[in-house]
């Protein structure tokens, strides 16, 4: 069967490691209950293989993420703030101090419950930049990032491309570092809620649901840009074409075959799809904190 749903994680665009493409590489690691998956993609070819951009995308895999125990939520959002500081200094040749600007972007339309990770995300954020002009003994009493943050909302309810507003934001903010974080696709139901990306390589926002907009890279924003997400939706032929294999049917008719792209448009999360989207916003947020406000991100945002 040549079905193929799309997916926003690297990690699904292969099967098994001997099937990766010159020019890509893997690493596997377990860091307590959270297995860490590792994608370099370093020629072309292999990005044209494998239907993503030259770069570094890092899964991260605790189970269900509306379902992890305390200490689990905890190891992982101290993973990802370890990732995301990593990469920030790689990218920026920076350290991350408060030497340091970093502007997280929320994508996403936050009226959409699967959609509304990186608003909601946006929302549990400790934002600092302001002080530097307020109050510069504070600031730097702090010993946090200079963290800025937007939520620039979707096309359909703005009329401005996300790239346009980013833009703006780039050229008031001058930030070292953009951080993009977005709801994602996945292909295997399997990964729905359960797994977290983080790449150097940015996004296209709506891509995952065949609404591709402008790129949102180093190139379109001229500063180093780390895309972070988790998917919390599937094309509802994956749910059928699941079923078939869990049922042991790997071949089916081309009648079938053909229903099954026809639906590929459709997309589907789960039930408990507003538990999954506050249990995700809230272990981004912290990650985020931790790498960049660590002295704030054990308390309450309270501006909302």
């Amino acid at each position: 069967m040549n079905f193929c749903a799309r997916s926003d994680l690297a990690c699904e665009n292969f099967g098994r490691a001997d099937e990766l493409p010159q020019g890509a590489a893997l690493c596997e690691e377990m860091h307590g209950n959270v297995h860490v998956l590792r994608v370099f993609i370093e020629s072309e070819e292999a990005a044209a293989a494998l239907g993503k951009s030259c770069g570094h995308y890092v899964t991260f895999a605790p189970g269900r993420l509306h379902l992890l125990a305390p200490e689990v939520e905890a190891s992982l959002s101290a993973l990802l703030s370890e990732e995301l500081c990593a990469m920030t200094q790689r990218l920026t040749k920076k350290a991350v101090d408060s030497a340091l600007s970093v502007l997280v972007a929320g994508l996403g339309n936050a009226g959409l419950t699967a959609d509304a990770v990186g608003p909601l995300t946006v929302e549990g954020l400790h934002v600092t930049r302001h002080l530097m002009d307020a109050d510069q003994a504070l600031y730097r009493s702090l010993g946090c990032s200079a963290l800025s943050a937007i939520a620039p909302g979707v096309l359909g309810q703005t009329g401005v491309e996300t790239l346009e507003l980013l833009r703006g934001a780039v050229r008031a903010v001058k930030p070292d570092v953009v951080i993009l974080v977005d709801a994602l696709a996945a292909r295997s139901c399997d990964r729905m809620a359960a797994t977290v990306q983080i790449s150097d390589v940015g996004i296209s926002p709506g891509s995952g649901v065949g609404n591709r907009r402008a790129p949102i890279d180093r190139e379109t924003l001229g500063v180093p840009v780390i895309s972070i997400g988790i998917p919390t939706v599937v094309q509802s032929a994956t749910l059928v074409w699941d079923a078939l294999q869990s049922a042991g049917i790997q071949e089916i008719d081309q009648r079938l075959e053909h229903v099954l792209k026809s639906g590929v448009n459709f997309f589907v999360s789960p039930k408990e799809s507003d538990v999954i989207t506050q249990a995700a916003a809230r272990i981004l947020a912290q990650a985020l904190g931790t790498a960049f406000t660590p002295v704030l991100a054990a308390y309450p945002v309270l501006h909302k």
